[in-house]
């Protein structure tokens, strides 16, 4: 599943702005939107500031470049460290690692090296944004994650890594997944901000529209 676009809310747009910028992505700015170019996917941020939480981002990083792209990143952001472990294993078969950082107005953040990918021989040091190859997690609040499961499995889509439980199910693939959370889960690896309760449209090339809740679809 290739995660063409994704379209969510923003509390300050010129915050958002600004970090991305200075990460080194493309954006461009409107009077009420931000867009974002990471990789292959389109990021747009349209301003509302009146909802709670934090949403959830992660970004795939070409495989072999994790040591690399871990540098790079501490050189820009604040590293989430807790007790001081700043890389952490993917869950059950995922074959992944992962660094998280905090991005603007409270995103939860992630640079993912997936070892199911095949190793990029341009790889290379140092690291720079335009590196990074696409949004591969998406995360989206939902009222019954087992039904939006199902909706997900009718359109071809299925639970990643052989689990899903009442709270939390990740579906796609190894390119793109979207991140199913129950209402009031906290995103990992602190376990501290609660997810964002908001609309989310994720473009995935699915040619159907798939109606998680209000305002949030898979397209």
């Amino acid at each position: 599943m290739i995660i063409h676009a994704v379209t969510l809310p923003a509390r300050d747009n010129a915050e958002v702005a600004d970090a991305y910028r200075a990460l080194g992505f493309p954006v461009r700015t409107t009077e009420d939107a931000v867009e974002v170019e990471v990789g292959t996917t389109r990021l747009r941020f349209d301003r509302d500031p009146g909802y709670r939480g934090a949403h959830h981002l992660a970004f795939t990083i070409p495989t072999g470049s994790f040591a690399a792209a871990r540098a790079w990143i501490g050189e820009r952001a604040e590293v989430i460290a807790p007790e001081g472990r700043d890389e952490f294993e993917g869950p059950g078969t995922w074959d992944s690692r992962s660094v998280y950082f905090r991005g603007p107005d409270a995103q939860v953040l992630e640079l993912i090296e997936r070892r199911a990918l095949a190793p990029d021989p341009g790889a290379r040091e140092p690291f720079r944004a335009s590196d990074v190859v696409s949004v591969s997690e998406v995360g989206v609040v939902v009222d019954d994650v087992p039904a939006a499961v199902g909706l997900l499995e009718e359109a071809g889509l299925h639970p990643y890594g052989g689990f899903a439980t009442d709270g939390f199910a990740a579906v796609g693939d190894v390119d793109g997944l979207v991140i199913l959370v129950a209402r009031g889960r906290p995103w990992v690896p602190e376990g501290t901000q609660e997810a964002a309760d908001v609309p989310v449209v994720v473009d995935a090339g699915l040619g159907r529209e798939v109606v998680l809740g209000p305002g949030t679809r898979i397209l």
